[in-house]
């Protein structure tokens, strides 16, 4: 007879007494005597992987986030055992692990704290869905600042927040709403200006707190799964950020095109309306890349369908868009229209592709076509067969870009706003419930079409954006940062938003410039675009409900600083393309925080409206309405007025002031900032010819242009120009040195120098230690020197 069918409440319970430990090559398990074990592997000599079991064993490791293609090393490791602790020591730092209960502390190699557990590793037994809840508690220090965790609409400093991590569809979010559309497990903490990062790879609904609950405590814990992270050491901010993008991966390089302006709208139909709207950006030359397509233009929102009302020959029409510099990009959501009609539908379901219920059914769930079903993209085969849905769409019709909307996923009228938690995925055969796959749901949806779209789309590159990731999307994609609104305060949440996602590894971001939800005044509408043409990624999209929002809509005023400020940006090209090489090659941020280019700063910890744009700018946008100035701190340095090329010493708090059809930008003394002339679109001028404006500094810097066809894959055989500018500054003389990698020839054969700042007079030119003739020295600083392109040095000599 059964008396007592009541579960014993453990409450958190913690490691005991280690009893063994184990050291094979790059690992060490360390075994407690109630069945935990910790493993601690070396990755590189500044990066360590905790993994922690309470049931004695491993389960499979698998991780959607790290990526594969990256190796790692190390120089030193060195396991001791000591009385009361374990010692691994690496060149770069040790750690330390306690035999009594299991805590961990990590050390610089003189033996000074980096981190330490407080009460460490923990777990609480999950009776209702089994296994357990994974807790880690640390000591965060007095004045400790902390960064990163992707989207977060907060300040950008998050000591003293709590954050939560499950992909949401949260239309019309507000400031310092939880959670949001993307899930990016990766904070960096800054103390006594050293940083370490740590990156807590479980895609169950995990969270933050940063001394929130508990004053000196920083912790994070998930719902399910294994405490499995990985600490990063830098010092430098630079180092973390870096070695966290190599490990969860860097993109390739996007076609230029997309790096243009981008409009969108909640809808653009019939065809008639879609040639209006590109029509009006070529009579008002304002530059635009690319036009956007949303659920409209589909059959009743049947994916990879045609309205046919609408757009009666949708190869024609792409193609004549094509023929005016416009790229077409198409909206594709995750819902499947439950219709034995549609073909799509019908193949899925003959395969056996849709997710289901733990109980047997199909999910099913309401979204724009009505009843939908949903591919399960954490199936490989599923994966496969929805990449070769692409064929029509981007091989045969034209298309160049695919939109992943409402994949966090989002269902209709619920209040979940998503699928159960017991609904099945595959999860590269690692079967399990939703509540591990739903974080990552978005990203392998992305996945599958970066793979559709890169099929077809070849010898050209591929261009995809998501609403809803987990770390490791950049490899496939794109992103925005979802249905944001026309408010002040969502464009001081959009520029947080995007130095966030930079330093979270997911660069090619930017926000629905205007506001998605609302109507923007003019006035906010070009201060966003002010903003906007600074972001990797940059798009105008809004809905449709609220009233238009094009460029033309907001009067004369508004037009003119669109244009002005999209045709800098255009111009900017070389140098935003440049961004994007360091960003792929060596995992360097697009964005930089303040606090990113100059930790040692205290007064750069908690500021959140300037940023560095690539190396060498410096960006401060006008967050507030009737604005004609404001105050803004430059860092450490000297900086140009972009607007009057004053130069302003740094390291301090300034008032700027600026006229409506401006915001303060700065460069960056002895910077070297390569142009395009404006185009209406990428490729209008098939050779543009480079202009380098040079800004004078008395000592040396260096600049980078790189370039390539454009498009393509060539550039990976070598086939790319990647020039690297010396300056080198005097007070009588200017020296500029070349040296180029790669074999890539631009076209055009000369370059423009443009002297900015130059404190004398000059008299004296050579090139390549070749005298040249010149009139005067005025015509030279006023129109530019042109010089031919392979020139290995230029010198400028002064009275």
């Amino acid at each position: 007879m059964i008396i007592n069918t009541e579960l014993e409440y453990k409450g958190d319970l913690f490691p005991s007494q280690i009893i063994a430990y184990k050291h094979e090559v790059d690992s060490i398990d360390f075994h407690t005597d109630n069945n935990v074990i910790l493993r601690v592997t070396v990755l590189r000599d500044s990066m360590i992987r905790f993994r922690f079991t309470a049931k004695g064993y491993f389960s499979n490791d698998f991780s959607y986030a790290i990526d594969k293609t990256q190796s790692h090393g190390y120089n030193v490791l060195e396991v001791t055992e000591e009385t009361d602790h374990y010692r691994i020591k690496t060149s770069k730092v040790y750690v330390v692990v306690q035999k009594h209960d299991c805590r961990v502390g990590i050390y610089e190699l003189d033996g000074t704290t980096i981190l330490e557990d407080e009460i460490g590793f923990h777990w609480e037994e999950c009776y209702e869905y089994g296994g357990n809840i994974v807790k880690m508690s640390k000591t965060s220090h007095d004045g400790e600042s902390f960064y990163g965790l992707g989207d977060k609409p907060t300040n950008f400093n998050l000591k003293g927040k709590r954050v939560e991590n499950w992909a949401t569809d949260q239309y019309a979010f507000a400031k310092d709403q939880e959670p949001l559309y993307k899930v990016v497990p990766f904070y960096i903490g800054l103390h006594h200006n050293k940083a370490y990062g740590i990156f807590f790879d479980n895609t169950f609904r995990s969270f933050f707190d940063f001394s929130h609950e508990r004053k000196g405590v920083t912790s994070f814990w998930a719902d399910g799964g294994e405490m499995n992270y990985y600490f990063i050491y830098g010092p430098k901010m630079s180092d973390v950020v870096t070695t966290y993008t190599h490990l969860t991966g860097k993109p390739e390089l996007p076609p230029l095109w997309t790096l243009g302006y981008q409009q969108c709208k909640w809808s653009y139909y019939p065809e008639a309306k879609v040639k209006e709207i590109t029509g009006k950006f070529r009579e008002l030359q304002i530059p635009c890349d690319a036009i956007y397509l949303d659920i409209d233009y589909m059959d009743g929102f049947r994916c990879f369908t045609w309205n046919k009302e609408y757009f009666p020959d949708p190869k024609q029409m792409v193609a004549d868009l094509a023929k005016d510099g416009f790229k077409t990009v198409v909206i594709i959501d995750p819902g499947i229209k439950i219709d034995k009609d549609y073909s799509v539908y019908q193949e899925a379901l003959e395969k056996d592709y849709f997710c289901k219920r733990a109980d047997g059914p199909y999910m099913k769930g309401k979204v724009w076509p009505g009843e939908c079903n949903f591919p399960d993209y954490t199936n490989p085969e599923v994966r496969e067969w929805w990449a070769g849905l692409f064929k029509e769409l981007i091989a045969e019709i034209g298309v160049k870009g695919v939109w992943n909307d409402m994949n966090e996923p989002a269902v209709m009228e619920v209040p979940t706003k998503t699928f159960p938690l017991d609904v099945r995925h595959n999860y590269d055969g690692n079967n399990c419930s939703h509540r591990k796959a739903h974080n990552v749901y978005g990203t392998q949806m992305a996945r599958a079409t970066y793979e559709g779209v890169k099929r077809f789309a070849y010898p050209k590159r591929p261009f995809v954006i998501t609403r809803s990731a987990y770390s490791g999307a950049q490899r496939y994609t794109s992103s925005w940062t979802g249905d944001n609104v026309a408010t002040w305060e969502h464009l001081w949440v959009a520029n947080v938003q995007m130095q966030r996602m930079s330093i979270s590894g997911m660069g090619f971001t930017g926000s629905d410039i205007g506001g998605f939800a609302e109507q923007p005044s003019a006035e906010l509408f070009a201060r966003w675009i002010q903003l906007g043409v600074f972001h990797p990624f940059c798009r105008t999209h809004s809905s449709g409900h609220h009233g238009e929002q094009e460029p033309w809509s907001f009067g004369e005023e508004v037009i003119d600083i669109t244009r002005k400020f999209v045709e800098l940006r255009y111009q900017l090209l070389p140098y935003l393309y440049t961004m994007f090489w360091q960003y792929v090659n060596d995992g360097v941020p697009m964005l930089k925080p303040l606090v990113y280019f100059d930790q040692n700063d205290a007064q750069t910890h908690y500021r959140t409206d300037e940023f560095i744009f690539g190396n060498q700018i410096l960006v401060c946008p006008i967050l507030e309405p009737n604005a004609l100035g404001r105050r803004m701190y430059l860092p450490e340095g000297n900086w140009y007025n972009y607007w009057t090329n004053e130069l302003v010493k740094g390291k301090k708090e300034l008032w700027v002031a600026t006229d409506f059809d401006q915001i303060p930008i700065f460069v960056k003394e002895g910077a070297i900032i390569p142009k395009y002339p404006v185009q209406q679109y990428v490729g209008q001028i098939e050779s543009p010819e480079l202009s380098l404006d040079v800004y004078f500094k008395l000592g040396k810097e260096k600049s980078y242009v790189y370039e390539d066809a454009q498009d393509g894959y060539d550039y990976n055989k070598g086939r790319y120009s990647y020039k690297t500018f010396a300056l080198n500054g005097k007070e009588n003389e200017l020296f500029i040195t070349q040296h180029k990698e790669g074999t890539f020839e631009t076209q055009y054969q000369t370059i423009k120098i443009n002297l900015k700042g130059l404190p004398f007079k000059i008299k004296g030119i050579e090139i390549d230690n070749e005298k040249i003739i010149f009139d005067k020295d005025s015509l030279i600083l006023e129109n530019g020197l042109i010089v031919d392109k392979d020139f290995t040095e230029l010198h400028f000599i002064g009275v």
